[in-house]
């Protein structure tokens, strides 16, 4: 482990928190920040003040707008983006790279062509093709940054590079598990962030703990039936990936897409919301990507298809409760 030097690509909230992580390991980091002058501003200041204030960057950490920089000098590649900005920045990266082990820790699912990001980094990284690596779990960034113990998962094809990520990122404040089912824990770290908007509009609507709790359970029972679906194993759905990230999300304070869903129960609108709003909820745009995936795979998806519908058509949330309680009775299916 000793020549390991990874570049993080995206200076966002976990981003940065993971380029501390790191660099508190004695691990060599390279960040990598698209806007040329936000690049120079956490170069200046050694803090990032907009996605992570409070904590210092290391003059250890080099801080770079040079994707040909970053490659150069780095064994591994973490994509760290919104899911909708991989695509504009790995047409930057993907000329650079030739076998360095390439993973993402982006939670999303491409509305338009419903693919993965480890198919999207796939498809503009043909040389990685079956090699991604995908880390998920119950993971605020926050916490990690505040160095409290947190449990992820790697996966991949390869499964010797999933290993090789596990054995970068363990440490005493970190246990990471592996897997070879990318598209299980792709799936329940994507659409567990619909759901947290769910959670979210119970919160806001001051609803109690059992109906949020069932609410999670049939929103755990909806993604699995998908995720089986596009050929993820049952297990993975009840492992960190799954019930995990989506207890986290459901709960944390930290969780964007549960404040969204909160603020939306209180009778906000959402673009209000959006607007207020510094980092990316992932939720809402996956929201879209689910519903396409419930048609497609003809799984029935009520929950997410409610999301949706307060999300875009204006529904009122109580409504969209009511709607969801009357809705024909039936066995109970996992």
């Amino acid at each position: 482990m000793d020549n390991l030097s990874i570049g993080i690509v995206g200076a966002g909230n976990w981003g940065t928190t993971l380029a501390l992580y790191l660099n508190r390991k004695s691990i060599k980091v390279i960040l990598y920040e698209y806007f040329r002058e936000r690049t120079e501003r956490l170069r200046l200041e050694r803090e990032n003040k907009e996605f992570l204030p409070g904590y210092r960057i290391s003059e250890d950490i080099v801080i770079t707008n040079e994707p040909e920089e970053l490659v150069k000098n780095s064994t591994s590649i973490f994509f760290v983006l919104p899911s909708h900005a991989l695509k504009n920045v790995l047409s930057l990266f993907s000329e650079y790279i030739n076998d360095e082990i390439i993973c993402s820790f982006i939670k999303g699912i491409d509305p338009d062509t419903l693919q993965r990001m480890s198919q999207v980094l796939e498809e503009k990284i043909p040389q990685a093709k079956n090699k991604v690596v995908v880390v998920s779990g119950p993971s605020i960034a926050r916490e990690v940054a505040k160095g409290i113990p947190t449990s992820l998962v790697a996966a991949s094809r390869d499964i010797k590079r999933a290993e090789i990520v596990q054995k970068i990122l363990s440490g005493e404040k970190m246990r990471v598990y592996t897997s070879s089912d990318i598209v299980g824990v792709e799936l329940g770290g994507s659409l567990k962030n619909v759901y947290a908007i769910a959670s979210g509009i119970c919160d806001g609507m001051e609803l109690g703990m059992n109906a949020k709790s069932a609410l999670i359970t049939r929103s755990m029972a909806e993604l699995k039936r998908l995720g089986i679906k596009m050929e993820g194993e049952s297990e993975t759905f009840a492992g960190l990936s799954g019930f995990g990230d989506l207890i986290v999300t459901s709960f944390s304070t930290y969780s964007r897409n549960r404040t969204v869903g909160e603020r939306l129960g209180r009778g906000e609108g959402l673009n209000e919301i959006l607007d207020d709003m510094v980092e990316v909820a992932e939720g809402v745009r996956t929201t879209k990507s689910t519903c396409k995936l419930s048609d497609k795979y003809n799984i029935e998806m009520p929950i997410a298809r409610e999301v949706f519908s307060v999300l875009f058509e204006n529904k009122n949330p109580r409504t969209s409760i009511g709607d969801l309680m009357q809705r024909d009775l039936k066995r109970e299916k996992r």
